[in-house]
């Protein structure tokens, strides 16, 4: 997602940033990378499913945000990533929550590329390429959870659409959509209320400025 980290920065405390300090590399950066000084780590770097082939060295913190749900097996991408923390650095990972952002849809309406949803805990999932982020974390050898929470900045559950929708626009067609017809109604001086709308559900509320629908988790490595 484009900016999502310039989005996600703009909630965090003082330990997200206690944590991103020293040397690290951010794991599908794009344009946006988490600090002015980080490694970037991209498609032009490299597969991220396999990055231990591309990257030989170890990190203070390695940073991926929304990069995890579009790797081919996301537990072998995270144990290649864990290889490049340092004993007492840390892995800050970022992924869309399949509740909020999915809404109850599979394959994703709102990006073809995904190829996992995510959850933080919990007993069953809609979905059936569902991954235990909570879970997934613990697995980590030496790895202790500093924190693994939802950020929902913004979302309006009004919106969701929880697997029910009225239309079929294609993923890409709603998204474009959403976008333009928010700017319109902002003009007009209505809020997102106003997209409660049957054709326009399910809405990909992460098209709103300052709108997360995310789970990030941390995890320290030990010494």
């Amino acid at each position: 997602m484009a900016h999502e980290s310039s989005k996600t920065k703009r909630q965090w405390g003082d330990l997200e940033r206690s944590v991103l300090t020293g040397e690290g590399i951010d794991i599908g950066c794009g344009a946006d990378p988490v600090l002015p000084g980080v490694v970037p780590f991209d498609v032009a770097q490299g597969d991220a499913n396999e990055i231990t082939r591309h990257v030989h060295r170890r990190f203070d913190f390695v940073y991926a945000s929304h990069c995890l749900e579009h790797m081919r097996d996301p537990r072998a991408a995270i144990a290649q990533w864990w290889t490049l923390v340092k004993p007492g650095g840390v892995l800050f990972v970022i992924v869309p929550d399949e509740d909020l952002y999915e809404q109850g849809f599979w394959p994703s309406r709102f990006n073809a590329d995904h190829k996992w949803t995510f959850t933080i805990a919990k007993r069953q999932s809609w979905s059936p390429v569902s991954v235990n982020l909570l879970d997934l974390a613990k697995s980590l050898p030496g790895g202790e959870v500093l924190d693994i929470r939802l950020f929902d900045t913004g979302y309006d559950r009004q919106l969701q659409s929880n697997g029910q929708v009225a239309g079929t626009l294609p993923w890409r067609a709603a998204r474009a959509l959403g976008r333009v017809a928010y700017a319109f109604l902002r003009l007009l001086g209505f809020d997102k209320s106003a997209l409660k709308r049957r054709f326009l559900r399910p809405v990909d509320q992460t098209a709103f400025p300052g709108t997360l629908a995310q789970i990030q988790c941390i995890v320290r490595k030990a010494n």
